[in-house]
């Protein structure tokens, strides 16, 4: 009955993190940093219009349903789908939305650290393709 072993402190050891890829859990977000499949979702952000973040109406439905397509904008792993919302507002307002955006951001599973960095990686490459654009 190893349950009922007993544990003993002055043996213990602390236990190595393994090293590879597949092993690090995927919401690892201790370090404040994104992983490159949030990265991508962060930059293709930049293309979407405020009108991905509704509900499609009736109208927009219907033309949907007349040329075929199926499904709507939204990723189906809701963690993912609160970065993809939260990088359309940062790429279109930055640090000004609305705080529910940011509190379902954070409810995700993120960290304020991420939010920032976030923000100041849009902004700064908003300011830098203006600069581009002016030169």
């Amino acid at each position: 009955m190893a349950y009922l072993a007993r544990i003993e402190s002055q043996n213990a050891e602390p236990v190595a993190r393994p090293t590879t890829l597949w092993s690090t859990p995927a919401n690892d977000t201790a370090k404040g940093d994104f992983t490159p499949l949030e990265w991508s979702i962060i930059r293709l952000a930049s293309v979407d219009s405020l009108s991905t973040l509704r509900e499609p109406g009736r109208f927009s439905r219907f033309i949907n349903w007349l040329m075929g397509r199926t499904g709507g904008l939204e990723l189906a792993n809701p963690r993912l789908e609160a970065l993809r919302r939260i990088s359309v507002l940062s790429w279109h307002f930055g640090f000004t939305i609305p705080g529910d955006d940011v509190a379902d951001f954070l409810s995700a599973g993120f960290t304020p650290d991420q939010y920032e960095l976030l923000v100041t990686s849009v902004r700064r490459a908003l300011s830098s393709s203006a600069q581009r654009i002016s030169a």
